[in-house]
């Protein structure tokens, strides 16, 4: 199977499937939207089931699994950057690039609602 159309697939896969985001940046400066797959995590290993302390009480941060296009290279992102799709955000709290052969397929990453 060629590695080219693997990743052409994968892309194509989360433009029809997934929903619609985009990459903002503290000064203003946002990406285009595009597909990614935003999930919940399901806590088997419960490894992320802290919370926080707001003014009107505990909150369990919500904890999402985040896959997305390569071009989109959330590795790279600093810490005040965040991930809109709708009206939901998200910080990054960990990412990975997943390649299929040498070529990168998809960015793999755990995001983290924002709690405003």
């Amino acid at each position: 199977m060629n590695n080219m159309n693997v990743t052409r697939d994968i892309k194509h896969i989360m433009e029809r499937f997934g929903r619609q985001a985009r990459v903002c940046l503290p000064d203003g400066w946002e990406s285009e939207n595009y597909g990614v797959f935003i999930q919940p995590l399901r806590y088997r290993n419960r490894m992320y089931m802290g919370g926080i302390n707001t003014r009107i009480g505990f909150n369990r941060e919500g904890h999402y699994l985040y896959l997305g296009p390569p071009e989109h290279d959330l590795i790279q992102l600093g810490r005040e950057a965040w991930i809109q799709s709708g009206e939901d955000k998200f910080t990054v709290d960990r990412a990975e690039m997943v390649h299929f052969g040498s070529k990168p397929s998809h960015i793999w990453a755990i995001v983290r609602s924002i709690v405003e």
